[in-house]
C-alpha cells in the first residue's frame, strides 16, 4: 500500500445533492494511487476539531488528479466542509484503508449494494468493476442521490424504506422482489444491512465483501478507536480484533463478527 501523506488539496468544486448531502471534487496528488472503497481524512479549518473526518473517496478522476468525496453533514466538521468553495484549501490525509477487491469479482455476476450514506464509493466500485453488474441501493425516501452516476455503470434496483420509489423496504427486499441472484456481493451501508448481507450471502454461499462504516479518530490505526472483532485471530496481537481504518475498511463478511 502507497505511503500516507498529509497534502493540502484544492476544492474544484462543490454542490448540495440532497438534504445534509453534499458533493465535493478536491485537485489533488492523491488521486493518483486512489481506488474504490478506500477514504480520506479530511481536516476542518477550526484548530477545535483536531482529527480529521473520515470521508469515503465516491470517484477518482487520475486524468485530471481529482478526486470526489460525497458526504453527510453529521456534525461541526462536516458542516464546515459544507461551505467550502472553489479554491478553498483543504488539509487532508491520504489515501488510507484497503479498498474493495474488484479483482474477485472479474466476470462474473455481482452485487453492488448500498445504503444510505454507503452509496458513494459504490460509484467508483462500478467503475472499476469488470462484471455483470446489479446495483441494488437503499435509500429513506426519493432523495436518490448519485442514482444517475450509477446507471452508467450498473442496472441499478432501488428500494426506499417510505416506498416512494422502487421497492418499499431495504435492500433485501429489491433482491426478493426482483429475483435477483449473484456470484458475489460488494457492499457499503449501515451495521444492519451488512448484518443482513452476511447472512444472505452465508446461506447463499457466496462471498461477501463488505465496507464498515465507523467513527474514526487517527484514521492510521495508532488509536484503537475503530476496532472490530473477527472470526480469526491477528498474528500480531493473538486477539480476535481488527483495525477498521487499517485492515479495512473492506472485510469478506464471514472474517468478522458483526
Amino acid at each position: 500500500m502507497a505511503q500516507k501523506k498529509k497534502v493540502i488539496a484544492t476544492v474544484v468544486a462543490q454542490k448540495q445533492l440532497a438534504p445534509g448531502i453534499f458533493d465535493m471534487w478536491l485537485k489533488t496528488e492523491l488521486a493518483e494511487g486512489a481506488k474504490c472503497g478506500q477514504f480520506i481524512g479530511v481536516y476542518p479549518e477550526d484548530k477545535s476539531n483536531l482529527l480529521p473526518r473520515p470521508i469515503s473517496i465516491c470517484e477518482v478522476n487520475k486524468e485530471e488528479g481529482m478526486l470526489r468525496i460525497v458526504y453527510r453533514v453529521a456534525g461541526e466538521g462536516t458542516e464546515e466542509f459544507s461551505h467550502y468553495t472553489e479554491g478553498t484549501r483543504v488539509p487532508v490525509l491520504g489515501i488510507l484503508g484497503n479498498g474493495f477487491p474488484v479483482e474477485e469479482g472479474k466476470g462474473k455476476k455481482a452485487f453492488l449494494m448500498g445504503g444510505g450514506i454507503g452509496v458513494p464509493p459504490i460509484v467508483q466500485l462500478a467503475k472499476e468493476l469488470d462484471a455483470d453488474k446489479q446495483a441494488i441501493i437503499g435509500y429513506r425516501d426519493n432523495n436518490l442521490f448519485l442514482k444517475d452516476d450509477l446507471e452508467k455503470y450498473a442496472k441499478v434496483y432501488i428500494a426506499t424504506e417510505d416506498g416512494s420509489i422502487g421497492t418499499k423496504g431495504n435492500v433485501m427486499n429489491a433482491i426478493e422482489e426482483n429475483a435477483l441472484d449473484a456470484e458475489v456481493i460488494f457492499a457499503c451501508g449501515p451495521m444492519p444491512m451488512l448484518r443482513a448481507i452476511k447472512k444472505y450471502a452465508a446461506e447463499k454461499g457466496i462471498p461477501a465483501y463488505i465496507s464498515l462504516e465507523e467513527r474514526m479518530a487517527c484514521g492510521v490505526g495508532a488509536c484503537l478507536g475503530c476496532v472490530c472483532k473477527t472470526t480469526k485471530k491477528d498474528h500480531h496481537s493473538h486477539v480476535n480484533n481488527a483495525r477498521i481504518c487499517t485492515d479495512g475498511p473492506v472485510f469478506l463478511a464471514e472474517d468478522v463478527d458483526i
